[in-house]
C-alpha cells in the first residue's frame, strides 16, 4: 500500500476541517460517470458526518487525489437459485435462509462508490479494488462479516471489470431505479 495513501474523509475534516476537505476533493474529476464526480463533490462529507456512509480518498506518492470509493453496512437479501451450491454453502456461514422466500438475509459490506480521478489518472481500478479490500479487512478484523456487494449499471466493461479475475464479484441480481430508468447489476463476493 506504500506507493498509495487511504484517507477516512472524517479524519481529513477534523484535521481541515469541511472547507479544506471540499477544496481536497474539488480537485476530482470523472467525465465517465457523472454520478461518481458528484456524489463526492456534493454528498461524502455530509453522508459522513450524518454516518451514513463513509468515504475513502486515495491519494499517490505526489499527495494527488488518485481515486475514493465510500463503504456501508446494508442488509442483503440473495435469492437461493441466483446462488451456485458452493456461493450458497459460503452464504450460509454469514446468514440463515428465510425459509418462506427461498432468499438468504444477511448483513453485508456495500461497496457504495467507486472511481478514479481522470485528472491524473495515476491509479489501476484493480489497484483501487485492492486498496478497498484493504480497509475491509481491517474493518472485518474489528467486527466480522464476510460478505461485500455492489451495484453497477447494465454495461458490460463494468460486469467484466467487476467479475474479473482479480476482482472476484459474481452476479446474483438486478434491479431497475425508477428514479432514473436504469438497470443496475447486482454482485457479491466472499473474503
Amino acid at each position: 500500500m506504500s506507493e498509495y495513501s487511504v484517507i477516512n474523509i472524517i479524519d481529513l475534516l477534523e484535521s481541515l476541517g469541511e472547507d479544506g476537505a471540499k477544496d481536497i476533493i474539488s480537485d476530482f474529476s470523472c467525465p465517465k460517470n457523472n454520478e461518481i464526480e458528484n456524489f463526492l463533490m456534493k454528498n461524502a462529507v455530509d453522508f459522513a458526518k450524518r454516518k451514513i456512509s463513509v468515504t475513502y480518498l486515495v491519494f499517490d506518492g505526489s499527495k494527488r487525489l488518485s481515486g475514493y470509493f465510500t463503504l456501508t453496512h446494508k442488509s442483503l437479501t440473495v435469492p437461493c437459485e441466483a446462488l451456485s451450491k458452493t456461493s450458497r454453502k459460503k452464504l450460509e456461514n454469514y446468514a440463515g435462509p428465510a425459509v418462506s422466500d427461498g432468499c438468504y438475509d444477511v448483513s453485508a459490506f456495500l461497496i457504495a462508490q467507486f472511481g478514479k480521478n481522470f485528472s491524473y489518472n495515476s491509479i489501476s481500478g484493480v489497484r483501487l479494488m485492492e486498496l478497498v479490500f484493504y480497509v475491509l479487512k481491517e474493518i472485518q478484523h474489528l467486527i466480522g462479516g464476510g460478505v461485500v456487494f455492489l451495484e453497477c449499471e447494465d454495461k458490460k466493461k463494468l460486469l467484466d471489470f467487476y467479475s474479473n479475475d482479480s476482482n472476484r464479484f459474481k452476479l446474483y441480481g438486478e434491479r431497475i431505479s425508477e428514479k432514473e430508468n436504469i438497470k443496475y447489476l447486482q454482485l457479491l463476493r466472499f473474503f
